[in-house]
């Protein structure tokens, strides 16, 4: 069944029960795909469970019965599950950080503030919206989980969470230039847990680099043009993505 009949739904589910599908979801079954009573969606409960159920009532909310389980016999990955530490861009350019970083697997978001930092102004509402993404690019590229996207932090507390990983990676244009795969293949862990580091429009710090490096994070060169912020997690995903595979 394609992606886009795709929805993640709250709580543990079992064959025969109701679930419900409400909000901008219910929207889009309605008047985007235009699903009526009978036809078949996709849902994935709060335990990566998936399956089929059939619409039994179109509105406000969407109630479909579950029918059966669809199970996954792809073997499971055994590369490293990634997140992005994201310094806040101005604008929207987080929400394509977002979007696109769910397409390529990350599991959470860590928005951070640091002293280049241009935008500082993100309010409840700016990080519901990332949220929204994230559950929008998860459902149509076809997860079976949504990435969590924290509040935004300082630096400073972002780096007191560098131990929670077994590879720290972090993007400084001002590092010794190496090739960057073999950079990777070397920092790497074969399994568990790496974080992505990417800094604000102007760069980070030496001094902020000088404590990432303090603190075990690998420093990574991306080549000789200057990335955008936007830009330079997305590049780093892809080339991980290649040499984990």
């Amino acid at each position: 069944m394609i992606a886009a009949r795709r929805f993640f739904v709250e709580g543990a589910k079992e064959i025969g029960g109701i679930v419900e599908i409400g909000g901008t979801d219910a929207h889009k079954v309605a008047n985007v795909l235009r699903l009526n009573v009978g036809d078949r969606v996709v849902v994935i409960d709060s335990t990566a469970r998936t399956f089929t159920a059939a619409i039994a009532a179109v509105g406000r909310v969407v109630r479909a019965t579950i029918e059966e389980e669809i199970f996954d016999d792809r073997a499971p990955s055994t590369a490293p599950r990634i997140d992005v530490a994201q310094a806040v861009p101005k604008g929207r350019r987080m929400d394509f950080v977002i979007e696109k970083g769910s397409e390529l697997g990350v599991e959470t978001f860590l928005p951070f503030y640091c002293e280049r930092s241009i935008s500082r102004d993100v309010g409840s509402e700016k990080a519901a919206r990332w949220r929204r993404i994230a559950r929008s690019a998860a459902q149509q590229c076809g997860r079976k989980s949504v990435p969590a996207v924290l509040d935004p932090m300082p630096y400073e507390t972002l780096v007191e969470r560098f131990g929670e990983y077994d590879a720290v990676l972090f993007a400084w244009e001002l590092a010794a230039p190496a090739p960057l795969h073999r950079r990777l293949a070397e920092a790497l862990p074969a399994a568990g847990r790496a974080l992505v580091v990417v800094g604000p429009e102007g760069g980070f710090t030496h001094a902020e680099a000088e404590l990432a490096q303090c603190r075990g994070a690998a420093m990574l060169w991306l080549g000789p043009r200057v990335l955008r912020t936007d830009t330079a997690a997305l590049v780093l995903l892809a080339v991980i993505g290649a040499v984990a595979s």
